[in-house]
C-alpha cells in the first residue's frame, strides 16, 4: 500500500498545498525525538527536491538544535478530508535565520508573519505515500491568531529577548545558535 518516490511529483505537490496542517520530526544523535504539528501558511515546495518551511517563535527550538546535530528531518502530511492519503518527505535540512544573507530573498515567499524565527531549507531525498485509511475526518475551522497576537505584542526586541531566555537550547541541552552571528 505504500509507494516511494525520488521527487515530489506534481500530484504530491497539489496534495501538500491542500493540507492545513503538517508534522515535523527530528532527532539528535542522542536524546529525545521531537515531533511537532505545524500550520499557518508556512510551507513551500520550491522544486521536486527542495522545500522551505517558515518556523515561528515557540516554546522550544528543538528542530534547530537537532538539524545542527545531524540535519535529518521527516515531514508528514495526511488527509483529514477527501481521499485518504499520508505523505512523508525524508530529507536533510539547514536553518536560515533573519540575519543570514538568504533570509530577505526567501522570506518574501511567505506572508508577513510576526515572530518569524527561521526558515528551514530542506533537500528532499525521498517521498513516501501510504494509504491513510485509518485517519479520521476532521473539519477545518480556521487559523488560530493567538501566536501572531502574542508576537505583535512582544515586538522585535521582546521576541529576541524571548529567544535568549527560552530558545537557545533544546530540552536535551543542545545549542540552537538562534542568537549566533550571520552565516557568511
Amino acid at each position: 500500500m505504500s509507494k516511494f518516490y525520488h521527487t515530489i511529483t506534481s500530484r504530491l505537490q497539489k496534495f501538500i498545498e491542500a493540507q492545513k496542517i503538517f508534522f515535523v520530526a527530528t532527532a539528535p544523535n542522542s536524546g529525545r525525538i521531537n515531533l511537532s504539528p505545524k500550520g499557518m501558511d508556512s510551507f513551500r515546495v520550491i522544486s521536486p527536491n527542495r522545500v522551505l518551511w517558515l518556523n515561528v517563535t515557540g516554546s522550544g527550538n528543538e528542530t534547530a538544535a537537532h538539524l545542527l546535530d545531524n540535519n535529518r528531518i521527516t515531514l508528514m502530511f495526511c488527509a483529514f478530508e477527501g481521499a485518504p492519503n499520508i505523505l512523508r518527505l525524508y530529507g536533510k535540512g539547514t536553518e536560515i535565520k533573519p540575519k543570514d544573507k538568504d533570509w530577505e530573498k526567501l522570506i518574501k515567499l511567505f506572508p508577513i508573519t510576526p515572530g518569524s524565527r527561521q526558515i528551514f531549507d530542506i533537500e528532499i531525498e525521498s517521498a513516501q505515500t501510504s494509504c491513510g485509511m485509518s485517519i479520521p475526518f476532521y473539519e477545518y475551522q480556521g487559523e488560530r491568531e493567538e501566536l501572531n497576537n502574542w508576537a505583535l505584542e512582544k515586538g522585535k526586541p521582546g521576541i529576541e529577548e524571548y529567544w535568549k531566555e527560552k530558545n537557545q537550547h533544546s530540552i536535551d541541552g543542545l545549542e540552537t545558535q538562534i542568537i549566533s552571528p550571520n552565516k557568511s
